[in-house]
């Protein structure tokens, strides 16, 4: 089992599933059956198609650089119950060492925590990357500063729109490589492991919900973080 199925079976498994057996018919589809009826094929959701070997460069920025940055945000404890805000980051390689950034960062926090009279806006800029407090949690946070969200402006594309049109490209190449078994479940869920939005911040979700259209034969189409498997859209 690579780390993208074993993401997955720990989203199915925080969704309540227990009777998950992992390729219950050997190295075919489906990669797991639940409840011995319900068939889930597993896959990435990146830009592989467009960009070739280019994705794997762009995840091994984005991923350790979201970790390390909600990592500090972490650090903010909101012990007092006051008001939390939401962060969001840009980025473009190459990105600041994390050394020489994180003070850069940690100064600006805690100037912004310290203020009087917050004004939001980007508060911390290094090499390829801004950090920017973009708006007043609606209710207090275990930490002062909220991950929001990220954008890898070499990713390409508006991310909604990049993220429908590859759901649509790996649900339809996915939806071919299980035909000959399909008959065999009576349910065929896809789950996607999201290396494009990332699992999105709270109000691209919104957006996602409410803009993103796709046409497909899965019964569902899971789309998982893989920065947090307890985050995950439905389609």
């Amino acid at each position: 089992m690579d780390s993208t199925e074993r993401l997955v079976k720990n989203n199915l498994k925080h969704q309540g599933y227990t009777d998950i057996v992992y390729e219950p018919d050997g190295n075919v589809p489906p990669d797991f059956l639940i409840n011995g009826s319900i068939a889930v094929e597993v896959r990435r959701l990146n830009q592989n198609h467009d960009h070739g070997n280019q994705t794997k460069g762009l995840e091994e920025v984005a991923i350790p650089l979201w970790k390390r940055v909600d990592n500090l945000l972490s650090t903010y404890e909101n012990k007092e119950g006051k008001e939390s805000w939401f962060v969001h980051f840009r980025f473009s390689r190459p990105v600041e060492e994390w050394r020489k950034l994180r003070p850069k960062l940690e100064n600006a926090l805690n100037k912004f925590r310290d203020c009087t009279n917050q004004q939001l806006g980007v508060v911390a800029n290094g090499r390829g990357f801004e950090l920017e407090i973009f708006c007043r949690a609606s209710k207090s946070h275990e930490s002062l500063f909220v991950m929001g969200g990220c954008s890898d402006q070499e990713s390409g594309g508006w991310v909604l729109s990049e993220m429908q049109k590859n759901i649509i490209y790996c649900a339809t190449e996915k939806a071919q490589k299980i035909e000959r078994v399909r008959k065999k479940y009576p349910a065929w869920w896809l789950a996607l492991v999201d290396h494009i939005g990332y699992g999105l911040n709270e109000f691209d979700r919104e957006q996602f919900k409410t803009s993103v259209s796709v046409e497909h034969s899965w019964e569902k189409i899971l789309i998982v973080s893989p920065l947090d498997f307890r985050k995950w859209l439905e389609i």
